[in-house]
């Protein structure tokens, strides 16, 4: 059967830090650089920096209503283009209830027109299958409907990436619902990697994906005891069934939140296919666009 490949995340910090980076992934994966909202241009440019010459395609976030200024942010982007050779980004809305400075969102983040200056072409945007405490469905999918047609005019190669959940099928469901709503965008679902329940529900609770909460409480005696490991195969393995058997699937790839280390997750996506670590460029039929 054929495996859905896969990005992965990573904290700026550990992207300059980290030891266990060269060669842990494949050449060119598509390695999201989290925006933490702490760190200084100096050390997110640096961190893209040091993933590129590993190697692979830094993706850093952009947290909308955490950026302060539209010179801040043209700064930012120039370097990260210009420094660190990033050609893909991640713009999300940040999650703050009330705006650090400019923007209030991610279309005012796009509009500015600085990742086209810059020639950066490629745009993840943020996907909730599980709905946001935010803002309602209806207004997610006019948010998306607004993005798509942003893509088009503008000629950016635009992609859905979703927070990570445990039920694959509501993934599934959501990401062949948006064609419904005209977003037809290729779908990247984010999967939590092998970890411990308990970390887990951590996360899940800092992240505010409540449903994955309790889907992970309600399945936990199944899995003997809150302090085993998770395995994310649950997950992935519905998802790749229903790609084999729906092969105009919107669902292109899966993002891997490392929350039991990136060991951990790169030994998970090597063992099962998703990953080799012997060749620059890996093809599956979920091929990564």
């Amino acid at each position: 059967m054929t495996k859905i490949t896969a990005s992965i995340e990573v904290a700026a910090r550990q992207a300059i830090e980290s030891q266990d980076l060269p060669g842990l992934f494949p050449a060119g994966t598509r390695v999201y650089i989290t925006d933490m909202g702490t760190d200084s241009v100096d050390t997110l440019t640096s961190a893209a920096k040091r993933i590129h010459e590993l190697g692979y395609k830094p993706v850093p976030h952009f947290a909308s209503r955490r950026l302060t200024t539209k010179a801040a942010l043209e700064t930012r982007v120039r370097r990260a283009a210009q420094e660190a050779g990033v050609t893909d980004v991640l713009v999300i809305g940040g999650g703050l209830e009330r705006q650090a400075g400019e923007f209030s969102s991610t279309m005012e983040v796009l509009e500015t027109g600085f990742f086209d200056k810059y020639g950066i072409t490629e745009m993840g945007v943020a996907g909730h299958p599980e709905g946001s405490p935010e803002f309602s469905e209806a207004v997610a999918i006019e948010a998306l409907r607004l993005k798509k047609d942003f893509g088009e005019r503008t000629g950016a190669k635009l992609r859905v990436v979703t927070q990570f959940g445990f039920d694959a099928d509501r993934f599934i469901r959501y990401s062949e619902s948006l064609r419904q709503h005209g977003v037809d965008l290729p779908v990247h679902l984010g999967v939590a990697g092998p970890a411990k329940i308990t970390t887990l529900i951590k996360y899940a609770a800092m992240c505010g994906v409540g449903n994955s909460i309790s889907f992970l409480k309600k399945n936990a005696l199944s899995l003997t005891a809150l302090a085993t490991s998770h395995s994310p195969e649950g997950v992935v393995g519905p998802i790749e069934q229903h790609i084999l058997a729906n092969p105009t699937s919107a669902i292109k790839q899966i993002h891997i939140f490392p929350f039991g280390g990136l060991k951990k997750s790169s030994e998970w996506l090597v063992d099962r296919g998703s990953w080799n670590l012997n060749t620059v460029h890996y093809s599956t039929n979920a091929v990564a666009n």
